[in-house]
């Protein structure tokens, strides 16, 4: 029984399934048999009856035969040492009785006889001394002995068969029951063995915890049925290890990035707070802080972006926009900021292409790859935005001739919170969030993001969106940067 007591186990259900499929399947075997001996002990018995009946027809007929021949063939089988006692009589057509084996009427009156005719009709009786019967009556016409016609009565006991079938019932009985606990032990050892591989499985479960996720269920030993089941099993203590990995490595990151604009805050408020300042030195500090606090909210809303994309009900409201149009757009937006550091920014994207996208998501995307682009390129450098459709994809490509990334970065650049240059990171502004929100973006919309780099070379970055495809979930900690 399992622990709540009320349903049984899969051990002990497989063990009465066993046992009663066996225990049907042996009375099905044993009845079988007992009906067959039964039938064959009817044939025989007709057939021994059938086969004096006519021994005795034949020598009626016969004129040749006397009284001595025709009494010797009447008594001849009715010895009471005879395994197999056959009674008969023969009766004259007006009732006298001519011949009959020794005894016979204290055992078959003819009373129990079923009428005589032509053709044989035999019938059990059992009479209440407790001894069974089968019996055959017969007419017997143009008879030299009976001058005439005379009716012949036979009988065979079946008291030793009964008998023998009792045994053989009480054995068969025995059998069952005998039969049945074995198969109900045989099929409850059956039984747990065929479960043990689940009861493993059972325990690798119980020993995972979310500080342990290393534990994970062998598929050596386990049938066809559960390797399939283990697999998956599997698979998903994978996924879940790579989630709550991902997962403390993220609350960490966050830990850390909050930590530093709050430290600064709290630093300067403190050295401000130690004496008292001038107007203009309050002003300072003020701005500074409103500089950290800036900075934290665009860290709150990156996070709250990233958080919102991974849940499954996350949807994005795709419109009919025209593509060169939004680039222009954010070409006219960064145009400042880019003539402030000295750097081109150039568009090449064909006219009237239109797709079904995210206004808003698509804007954030090519504005952080702009951001990024004009960060890491030196003065007097350059950036293209190209826009085109492939292969049945828009693709969208934001390059520069800046500094590049190395090629042992590049598989991490996706990754949240990761910077190339911590320092310069954190001088800018950057957050390490711009290229995971872009990856994000274009996952919800059932794209990509790719990247290409060079050090000392430039950057390229090319968002694909599926021109026809319906947007999928995000799959969370995919940053392979791929």
């Amino acid at each position: 029984m399992g622990k709540e007591g009320a349903r049984p186990s899969l051990s002990a259900r497989l063990s009465w399934w066993y046992a009663a499929s066996t225990f049907l399947l042996v009375s099905g075997a044993t009845g079988f048999l007992y009906w067959a001996l039964i039938k064959n002990f009817a044939q025989q018995n007709d057939s021994n009856l059938v086969k004096k009946a006519q021994d005795l027809t034949t020598l009626l007929r016969d004129s040749s035969r006397q009284m001595p021949t025709i009494r010797w063939e009447v008594e001849e089988e009715a010895g009471e040492n005879s395994s197999l006692r056959l009674l008969s009589r023969v009766i004259a057509r007006d009732g006298t009785m001519l011949v009959q084996s020794h005894n016979m009427s204290a055992e078959l009156p003819p009373t129990v006889f079923p009428p005589p005719s032509q053709a044989e009709s035999s019938k059990e009786v059992r009479l209440p001394n407790g001894k069974v019967f089968r019996v055959l009556a017969r007419t017997v016409r143009q008879s030299a002995f009976c001058n005439g016609e005379c009716n012949v009565q036979l009988g065979i006991e079946l008291t030793s068969q009964e008998k023998l079938l009792a045994g053989y019932r009480t054995q068969l009985w025995i059998t069952l029951v005998v039969g049945l606990l074995i198969s109900i032990v045989v099929g409850h050892r059956i039984a747990k063995r065929g479960i043990r591989p689940v009861e493993h499985m059972g325990e690798t479960v119980r020993h995972i915890k979310a500080t342990a996720f290393d534990e994970r269920i062998r598929l050596d030993e386990l049938p066809s049925e559960l390797s399939t089941l283990a697999e998956a099993f599997n698979e998903t203590l994978d996924r879940l290890e790579e989630a709550f990995t991902r997962l403390s490595r993220f609350s960490s990151d966050i830990a850390h990035e909050l930590r530093t604009p709050i430290n600064n805050i709290r630093g300067e408020l403190e050295v401000t707070l130690g004496r008292a300042r001038s107007p203009n030195e309050y002003r300072e500090v003020l701005g500074s802080a409103l500089e950290e606090c800036q900075r934290l909210s665009r860290l709150i809303d990156s996070l709250l972006f990233l958080a919102r994309s991974e849940q499954p009900e996350t949807q994005i409201r795709r419109e009919q926009i025209d593509v060169r149009q939004e680039l222009v757009a954010l070409l006219e937006f960064y145009e400042a900021a880019a003539n402030e550091r000295g750097v081109a920014v150039s568009l090449h994207a064909e006219h009237g292409m239109t797709t079904e996208l995210d206004r808003t998501l698509l804007q954030r995307a090519v504005g952080n790859l702009l951001e990024n682009a004009l960060r890491y390129t030196t003065q007097g450098g350059r950036i293209t935005i190209s826009a085109g459709k492939a292969a049945a994809e828009l693709r969208i490509s934001v390059s520069d001739d800046g500094i590049g990334i190395s090629a042992d970065h590049l598989p991490r650049v996706f990754d949240r919170f990761y910077r190339i240059d911590t320092a310069r990171a954190k001088q800018d502004g950057g957050t390490g969030l711009g290229l995971p929100i872009v990856q994000t973006i274009a996952v919800l919309h059932g794209g990509r993001a790719e990247i290409e780099s060079k050090l000392g070379a430039g950057t390229r970055v090319t968002l694909s969106f599926p021109t026809l495809a319906q947007p999928r979930p995000v799959e969370p900690a995919a940053n392979t940067g791929t």
